[in-house]
């Protein structure tokens, strides 16, 4: 809900707020940069401190931050905590799923992380029509005290519920490892972030992504030297391991994409409430509640190869799909339902896929890459995905050549038709609405292709497993 909702109460929090472009972009940003550059720590800090004490710990600084969020006086202020947000997020699912790891096995840990795909779901198709309701009933605050809240309320019962649990094997955590691997990840993830809005070639830009390069290599060679790394490299030489991390950027370009292009696009240029946008957005992740679970039931019988395959090759065509109904509103829902029903076969096997190909010693480890895959590829592919729609948009047949300025395509890339209306007063609004369509249409033919691609490097790469279900640890 923290990534899905806030995508449908920036209108509402520009309106209230103000903020520039690349403000209100860091409302969705500044919480995917540090969940993705903490996680990995958090889930080597879970495994040596308690899994259940970081668990505990990071919900509980969620829930408070998240609270506090609505009663900032401006966007910086927003933006600082989404920050922290994201820390503290990194945290409670570090340790969580680390500790639901070392009580499953087998068939049953697939059945345990299958529901957990499912409750990811749950928040993937009720955050924006939730967050529609909530902006329109109650202001958009509630799209972050009702999370708060709910984090609140799972405090006592994982105290409650769960057994501490620690690896007594390390006794310190590698910190060397874990601020070059952080910096490294921020650097990347923050290069990618400024892409959009300043271009490839811009000084920042190339000074981020060169130290991200360089960080990178001081991790490996530190990682190289330790006893004790924060992360084994020596798992990379498992093929499966790297699937599993290629598998947890996958649903970046086929779905989380879209959770936030397009109800960006549905209120900023079509001009739909925020409720409307939600309830156009149900289809798209209305399958999530449902095909998580029932993939998990299908481990008993096919391989998570095969799913996983399978439903990236099934978004892909809905994808395309999209792409030639996405002007017809009656029309789009159908491949909106077949890009959700193929994202959810993966989505309700791969949490539990990363922690089965470590032992269970190195199970907040595994959580903890496998997560800053998953939200390094977000970042990554909503950057990837803003420079092509600017540079559509500023070639589109619709518009006259030459007659975009950088900054008015980037705002209607993000769904602002009236700031890109008020920056070319020269070109009409219906003009821009066209061009801004044309742009998303061609951009979803790349996201199928990219998800082809994914598919076909996955069947290869998991092509070890050869019987059903997960297995145990260690494989």
């Amino acid at each position: 809900m923290s990534i899905a909702s806030p995508a449908v109460a920036v209108p509402a929090i520009r309106a209230a707020l103000g903020g520039s472009p690349a403000e209100l972009s860091w409302v969705i940003n500044a919480y995917l940069l540090t969940y993705g550059c903490t996680t990995l720590v958090a889930g080597g800090l879970a495994d040596l401190h308690g899994r259940r004490r970081i668990w505990i710990l990071g919900g509980a600084l969620f829930a408070v931050v998240t609270g506090l969020i609505p009663l900032m006086p401006d966007v910086a202020w927003i933006n600082a905590l989404r920050l922290l947000q994201g820390m503290a997020a990194s945290a409670a699912f570090a340790g969580a799923m680390a500790s639901l790891a070392q009580v499953f096995d087998g068939q049953a840990r697939a059945r345990v992380f299958s529901l957990i795909g499912t409750t990811f779901g749950a928040g993937a198709a009720g955050g924006p029509l939730l967050a529609g309701g909530l902006i329109d009933a109650l202001g958009w605050e509630w799209v972050f005290f009702l999370p708060a809240l709910l984090a609140a309320l799972i405090l006592p019962l994982a105290a409650v519920s769960c057994v501490e649990s620690r690896n007594a094997g390390s006794p310190h955590l590698d910190w060397p490892g874990a601020v070059t691997f952080m910096l490294a990840l921020g650097s990347l993830t923050y290069a990618m972030i400024l892409l959009p809005e300043r271009g490839p070639m811009h000084l920042q830009t190339l000074a981020l992504l060169l130290l991200a390069v360089v960080l990178l290599a001081v991790f490996i060679a530190v990682e190289r030297s330790r006893r004790a790394p924060l992360l084994d490299l020596a798992l990379f030489r498992n093929r499966r391991f790297v699937g599993v991390q290629i598998l947890a950027a996958a649903p970046a370009f086929s779905y989380v994409v879209l959770l936030v292009v397009l109800p960006a696009g549905f209120i900023g240029v079509e001009g739909l409430r925020p409720t409307g946008a939600g309830l156009a957005m149900a289809a798209l992740s209305a399958p999530l509640l449902v095909v998580p679970l029932a993939a998990g039931c299908l481990l008993r019988w096919m391989p998570a190869r095969a799913l996983c395959c399978a439903g990236l090759l099934i978004a892909a065509l809905g994808l395309a799909w999209l792409a030639m109904e996405l002007p017809s509103p009656q029309a789009r829902w159908m491949p909106m339902l077949v890009i959700g029903i193929g994202i959810g076969l993966p989505w309700g096997i791969m949490d539990g896929l990363a922690v089965s190909v470590v032992g269970k010693e190195q199970a907040g480890m595994a959580a903890g890459i496998f997560n800053a895959m998953r939200l390094a590829g977000d970042a990554i592919a909503l950057a990837l995905v803003g420079i092509m729609l600017s540079a559509r948009i500023g070639a589109s047949a619709a518009l006259d050549a030459g007659g975009v300025a950088r900054a008015a395509a980037h705002r209607l890339s993000m769904g602002d038709l009236a700031g890109a209306a008020d920056a070319l007063p020269g070109v009409s609004p219906a003009m821009l609405a066209q061009a801004y369509m044309e742009a998303v249409r061609g951009q979803l033919f790349v996201l199928a292709t990219a998800t082809v691609i994914c598919a076909v490097v996955l069947g290869y790469l998991l092509r070890e497993e050869d019987a059903p279900g997960l297995g145990g640890g260690g494989q």
